[in-house]
Parts: structure tokens; C-alpha cells; sequence
């Protein structure tokens, strides 16, 4: 294992997706500990810690990305979350969100944007809770 890149991805990881990714990190264990370990150092160790774009321009990417594909629920609930903790706003994301019903139909706007709603009321629960 490089642990240079798995150092970087983990640290990563956890600034931006805090314990979210950290739990799909562990649910890998029990059954292919290498996606896990892939995860961490090809995404998050090498392409996120490029210096091109900011975390939050990366995020805005992934969002979108995730959204337009319109079958990564679980993914896109953790970029989303994710998009939220490197800045940006809701408001943001609910127009990147719409955006994509020009791009990718409204099938997929619609789904990003319960999926969205999701992740508030979540994230409202345990600030409240």
C-alpha cells in the first residue's frame, strides 16, 4: 500500500466528507477491503488533492456528475453532504440541481433534489437532535 496516497486520501476524506465516507470505507471490510483502499487513494489522494481546482469547485462537479447519471443515490447523499461541509450554500446546490433538469431530464433534477432534501433533513436531525 502507498501510504503517501492513502495518507492524503483519508486526511481527504475526512475534511470533506467527514464520518459519511468513512462509513463506506468500513462497510467494505467484511467484503473487498482493496475497493475500500482504492477509494481512498485514486479519488481522494490522488485526484482531489491536485492543485487545479478547490474542494468546492470539485464537489460542485461531482454533484452535478453524480445527479446526471440518475442511478447513484448513496453517492450522491455523500456529495452532497460533502458539497455542503467544503461551502457551499444550499441555495448552490439546489441550482446546480436544476440545472441539470437541461442536461440530464427531470427525472434525474427531480430524483438529486429529493435525494437533497434528504440529506437537510438529516443534517437538520442530528444539529437538533
Amino acid at each position: 500500500m502507498d501510504n503517501s496516497r492513502f495518507n492524503i486520501g483519508l486526511k481527504l476524506l475526512e475534511k470533506i466528507d467527514g464520518e459519511a465516507g468513512q462509513n463506506v470505507i468500513e462497510s467494505l471490510q467484511d467484503i473487498c477491503p482493496d475497493l475500500a483502499k482504492y477509494t481512498i487513494e485514486y479519488p481522494f489522494g490522488d485526484i482531489y488533492a491536485r492543485s487545479g481546482l478547490d474542494l468546492k469547485s470539485r464537489e460542485i462537479a461531482t454533484v452535478a456528475a453524480l445527479t446526471a447519471l440518475g442511478h447513484c443515490t448513496p453517492q450522491l447523499k455523500v456529495h452532497l453532504n460533502a458539497a455542503l461541509n467544503v461551502g457551499c450554500t444550499e441555495e448552490e446546490i439546489k441550482e446546480i440541481l436544476l440545472q441539470m433538469s437541461v442536461y440530464a431530464g427531470f427525472p434525474a433534477a427531480l430524483n438529486g433534489m429529493f435525494a437533497f432534501k434528504e440529506v437537510l433533513e438529516q443534517r437538520n436531525l442530528k444539529q437538533h437532535g
